[in-house]
């Protein structure tokens, strides 16, 4: 069956962000996307120059019309990451809230874009088991708001492998066929790059949606493979931008712009270099 994502996300002429960063390695995959932009910019911010336009809530609502005056607004899920205005995530709230009616089936993937290189409220803990429950904690609390699925990407969580990685957790509650409920936690030490990359966020959310609607109650295996296909993407990057930049140069960010078509192969079929552990897991 076809399945097919609506993404509303920002968009870039030049480079990988938002929709340029999530459709593609979607559509190898074999999703139908469908692709908003909630903004139209020259390239990231991260760039000393950029230019460009922003949709608003009414814009937004336009387009959506026009979908569903034709009668194709059918969607197995709805992917959002940054947005900047209040009004147009009202307007997406909308949209969600419609499309669900339709279809109650229908799986939202949220990138809350909640912080980024420490930019973000956090608690401090002494030892690393009180951190992994205070995480286990707010994953429970999101859980009970509403989402199946809940990963925290990036924590400050100290890793056993040394500082040289980031530890990310992930949780998962579903309804088994025989009506059981079953749960499971896991944990992932990611190796550090040591650049600024732009467009990742919107590639882990979207290889999130992709392998989890490959292995819809296998959290470990769609994390492994989500985690392991932004590995390969980073280090092929980092190589590229190393090389074009010369010896002893740090890469500009035209530079350091995902390396994603001459990632194909990766995104359809990862090697696996980083293995979940599983912290949890019960049936009920």
């Amino acid at each position: 069956m076809e399945c097919r994502v609506l993404s509303i996300q920002s968009h870039v002429v030049r480079g990988y962000v938002g929709n340029k960063s999530a459709t593609f390695p979607l559509q190898v995959l074999g999703f139908e996307v469908d692709s908003i932009n909630s903004v139209q910019f020259s390239n990231h911010t991260g760039y000393a120059h950029w230019k460009g336009q922003v949709l608003t809530a009414e814009e937004l609502n336009v387009l959506y019309e026009g979908i569903k005056l034709n009668k194709v607004n059918h969607y197995d899920y709805i992917l959002t990451g940054y947005s900047r205005d209040t009004s147009f995530l009202e307007m997406v709230v909308d949209i969600i809230q419609e499309l669900k009616k339709a279809n109650p089936s229908l799986v939202y993937v949220c990138d809350p874009v909640m912080g980024d290189h420490g930019a973000m409220v956090r608690i401090t803990f002494k030892t690393l088991k009180s951190n992994v429950c205070c995480c286990v904690q707010v994953m429970d609390l999101l859980h009970q708001m509403g989402p199946e699925t809940v990963v925290l990407t990036s924590t400050d969580l100290p890793s056993k492998h040394g500082d040289q990685f980031l530890v990310a957790l992930g949780s998962q509650k579903t309804v088994k066929p025989d009506g059981t409920n079953a749960t499971q936690k896991i944990c992932m030490d990611i190796p550090k790059v040591d650049a600024v990359f732009v467009g990742t966020g919107d590639l882990f959310a979207a290889m999130l949606l992709a392998w989890t609607h490959h292995h819809p109650r296998d959290l470990k295996a769609a994390c492994e493979r989500t985690v392991s296909v932004m590995h390969h993407v980073i280090k092929r990057t980092i190589n590229y931008a190393n090389e074009m930049a010369g010896p002893g140069k740090r890469p500009s960010p035209a530079q350091l712009e995902l390396r994603m078509v001459q990632s194909k192969a990766d995104i359809e079929n990862p090697a696996i270099v980083v293995e979940a552990r599983v912290l949890h897991q019960s049936s009920h």
